[in-house]
């Protein structure tokens, strides 16, 4: 293996234990808020992150560009995403948990 291969693997991994933190915050948290924070952050790092370890595994060419602009779609279009959902539930009258509440 050559030392390009060991530092993509390595943002990939980093990307994939990022996306698995994610799904556990999915599980353990008490609320939708919370839940959806946790997806929302490691997700978009996570995939920034493999992204980023794709760019390096292909070298510099079009895929790579392709992959900058994908890199830039996924930073602005996750946290909009997140931030919509998140005020569509508070609009709505989806309560945030509170510290002594039951958890739903």
């Amino acid at each position: 293996m050559q030392g390009i291969d060991i530092i993509a693997t390595v943002f990939m991994a980093g990307g994939a234990f990022f996306m698995i933190t994610g799904a556990a915050g999915l599980l353990r948290f008490p609320d939708f808020y919370t839940r959806l924070h946790a997806t929302g952050k490691c997700d978009t790092l996570g995939e920034v992150l493999i992204i980023v370890g794709c760019m390096i595994y292909q070298g510099w060419s079009f895929i790579t560009i392709k992959l900058i602009f994908l890199m830039l779609f996924i930073f602005i279009a996750n946290p909009v995403g997140t931030h919509a959902i998140m005020k569509a539930a508070y609009v709505s009258g989806l309560k945030p948990w509170k510290k002594g509440e039951a958890r739903r």
